[in-house]
């Protein structure tokens, strides 16, 4: 008597349709799980009839039934499976079918002289947990395509020998404006200006000997309109399908880039103006303030009374030239624009 039986409650369906078979299937899962929920299926159609309201851990199916036999129903019962592990046994020691039946999608072959308690139930085990892996890795690859192809970030997977692209996503078609069959038999070079071509190449060199995980650079990029684009990426290595390569996120900075140019080419003027009223329009106030109090003096001529007011206006259009000046520094229609960018 097994002590240390699997006190997991599997479900399985067996579709075999020997009595006998059967009877030595059910014993065999009893020695090695306490309490498995076992159903049966005699035909093919009749499986399929079952599978289609049930969902099973996992399926044994012999490969002799009176309606189907071998690869096509092996290609039926994988079909109608719902990714549930299946299990062929047999009494046909047919070591070329044995191979291609795991091809076709089964997670193990059994003889049926070979078949024990132990060998059923480390199959079963292997085969459930097998299936979980490989869900997992489907969810990790679904959840890889739905970040990657639904992001609003242009990205790519790219390789490190080629430097061909390997994928693309939707918003690097958008926005470099090449379709991803374009896209896919073009390399890195093609969207770089040919001067930052060695750049490129001392990067990619980094990444190939493993120097980092993770690299940051803001680099030039041609669309296919020919407009140069100043870009930001972040780049990280990874393995795609057997491949050494790089995911890569981009992001167009090229007006952020202007806005600042713009920021600094005002500040330079309000500096100038700033000097302007610092410096040279105390010049012509001195004056003025000089000369009122002259002619507040009632001593003086009337031709000097008149020089003074010469010199007076002559310092008002010196400081009306100045206010002209300043205003061709600080013209409205270019702080209109920069309001548009910030904006």
């Amino acid at each position: 008597m097994n002590l240390l039986k699997d006190k997991i409650g599997y479900s399985i369906l067996v579709i075999e349709d020997n009595p006998g078979d059967f009877a030595l299937i059910e014993d065999l899962l009893f020695e090695q799980i306490e309490s498995p929920e076992i159903s049966r299926a005699t035909t093919c159609s009749g499986a399929a009839d079952i599978l289609a309201d049930n969902k099973y851990d996992v399926i044994l199916l012999d490969l002799s039934l009176p309606d189907k036999t071998g690869a096509p129903l092996i290609e039926e019962i994988i079909g109608l499976s719902k990714s549930t592990p299946v299990i062929v046994f047999t009494g046909y020691a047919d070591f070329s079918f044995g191979v291609k039946s795991l091809s076709l999608g089964i997670s193990d072959y059994i003889l049926k002289d070979d078949l024990t308690s132990m060998t059923l139930y480390k199959s079963i085990i292997y085969s459930i947990e097998r299936r979980k892996i490989i869900s997992n890795h489907e969810q990790s690859e679904l959840r890889y395509s739905e970040l990657f192809n639904f992001s609003p970030q242009p990205m790519w997977v790219v390789d490190l020998v080629s430097l061909g692209f390997l994928d693309v996503n939707r918003a690097m078609v958008t926005h470099y404006g090449y379709s991803r069959d374009e896209l896919l038999s073009m390399t890195l070079r093609d969207i770089r200006p040919a001067e930052d071509i060695p750049e490129l190449e001392r990067n990619i060199e980094r990444d190939q000997q493993g120097q980092s995980d993770y690299s940051h650079h803001v680099v030039i990029h041609r669309l296919k309109d020919g407009r140069l684009r100043n870009v930001d990426i972040r780049v990280a290595p990874v393995w795609y399908k057997g491949r050494r390569a790089n995911i890569v996120t981009a992001t167009d900075i090229t007006e952020r880039l202007e806005y600042v140019q713009a920021i600094e080419s005002q500040n330079t003027r309000l500096k100038e103006i700033s000097w302007i009223q610092s410096h040279v329009v105390r010049a012509p106030m001195s004056r003025i303030m000089g000369l009122v109090p002259l002619i507040r003096n009632t001593n003086e001529s009337e031709e000097e009374k008149k020089l003074i007011l010469d010199y007076i206006l002559k310092s008002v259009f010196e400081l009306d030239e100045i206010v002209k000046n300043i205003t061709d520094k600080s013209r409205v229609e270019d702080f209109q624009a920069l309001l548009g960018k910030t904006e």
